[in-house]
């Protein structure tokens, strides 16, 4: 691709007060797009703290410091709330939580240039730097990346480092969106989206969470006070606004599930558990937590989910590997990041189960793969290869 001069931009402005956001909000919201990102910190919390809010229209950008004394930000939420506008972010799903927890909805006509570059073949995942890379021939400073954004004074470099995830998403979004208009691809990105437009993605149903931590045992018992310690510590860990790792370690709920302990003493022989953890309010808590879920009748205890356990059956490893190739080529040939397309999981599921509903029968998927991995499984489709590249050969 063409390297291309580094574009100018206006500098930067620090915006320290409601009013003056009121007014920056209120020229924004005559723009048709916005581009918006987000300096947090969260290492030591349940919810991100945030610190910095940067915006760019056509003609500004201006970073935001959220926690200047005084500031309101709800002219802020408004912008986001107004669907004539564009929201353009990139890899959104970090700044998306914050703003539903900050104006308890998600912000109207959003756009997430990571999907859009991975819809038009920039890779897996691409990041925002490597984005501005490729498509704009800049390279962007990363000496404050690991700033600590809550700290003030803020430098002018701090300063200008934020305000460049902004002003050259710009460019980047006017770029990704005229390749996918012109290689009609918009109602990809759009399928993509939904996803991300909808509050159940950052909001999870506490008594799914025990899922992700793969239990590989099929006692119902444990499993339900799995559910219920798993439960019991998102709502703790939001409560004291820790991180749920912090508050307890996966470990350790999986040795109190197996352990069930119903006093102080048996809590604190728990590794991971401190004896005042045990005796404190989180401690009598998360006993009450474990009695309860004794309780529950049979019928109602979980199961695992249908392909885990120990006695779950395996895929072929061959049929996988064949299933990965044609993933591959398929996504080669249509310019896609295979992530977007199917999981690891999702192959695993198809190899087992002709039936499974996975996306990749779905929609665009279906057309760039799903339909070519059902006649692969069918032995209806052949691999070749031709000239170094793999060829579909159908019967």
């Amino acid at each position: 691709m063409a390297r291309v001069s580094r574009p100018e931009f206006p500098a930067p402005v620090l915006v320290t007060t409601t009013a003056a956001l009121e007014a920056v909000t209120a020229r924004l919201r005559q723009e048709p797009f916005v581009t918006i990102d987000t300096e947090f910190v969260r290492e030591r919390t349940y919810w991100p703290e945030l610190c910095l809010v940067q915006l760019a229209g056509e003609n500004e950008v201006v970073v935001i410091d959220t926690v200047a004394p005084g500031m309101d930000l709800t002219s802020l939420g408004a912008l986001l709330d107004d669907a004539a506008v564009v929201k353009v972010f990139h890899a959104a799903r970090q700044d998306l939580e914050i703003f539903l927890h900050l104006f308890d909805r998600l912000p109207a006509a959003l756009f997430d240039t990571q999907v859009a570059a991975m819809v038009a073949g920039y890779g897996d995942q691409v990041g925002y730097d490597n984005l501005v890379s490729s498509l704009l021939g800049v390279q962007i400073d990363k000496s404050h990346r690991f700033s600590d954004w809550s700290a003030r004074p803020l430098s002018p470099a701090q300063i200008g480092y934020a305000a460049a995830d902004v002003t050259y998403l710009r460019l980047v979004y006017a770029k990704l969106l005229a390749q996918l208009e012109r290689e009609g691809r918009l109602d990809w990105v759009a399928a993509e989206l939904a996803t991300l437009n909808n509050p159940v993605t950052f909001r999870p149903d506490p008594l799914t969470l025990w899922e992700k931590m793969r239990p590989r045992t099929n006692n119902r018992r444990m499993l339900g006070i799995l559910r219920a310690v798993a439960a019991w510590r998102e709502g703790e860990a939001q409560r004291v606004n820790v991180p749920r790792q912090r508050l307890l370690k996966d470990e350790s709920l999986m040795e109190i599930a197996a352990t069930a302990p119903d006093t102080v003493d048996a809590l604190a022989r728990v590794r991971g558990v401190s004896r005042g953890f045990a005796e404190g309010r989180s401690g009598q808590s998360l006993l009450e937590a474990v009695t309860q879920a004794q309780a529950v009748p049979e019928a109602d205890l979980p199961r695992l989910p249908k392909g885990r356990g120990k006695d779950a059956p395996r895929p072929s490893a061959a049929l996988i590997a064949l299933l990965k190739v044609l993933l591959a080529t398929c996504c080669e040939a249509h310019r896609v990041a295979p992530k977007l397309v199917a999981s690891s999981e999702d192959l695993d599921r198809f190899a087992l189960d002709d039936a499974a509903d996975i996306p990749a029968f779905h929609g665009w998927r279906n057309t760039v793969f799903g339909k070519l991995a059902r006649e692969l499984k069918a032995g209806r489709l052949t691999m070749g290869v031709e000239n170094g590249k793999v060829k579909l050969i159908h019967d």
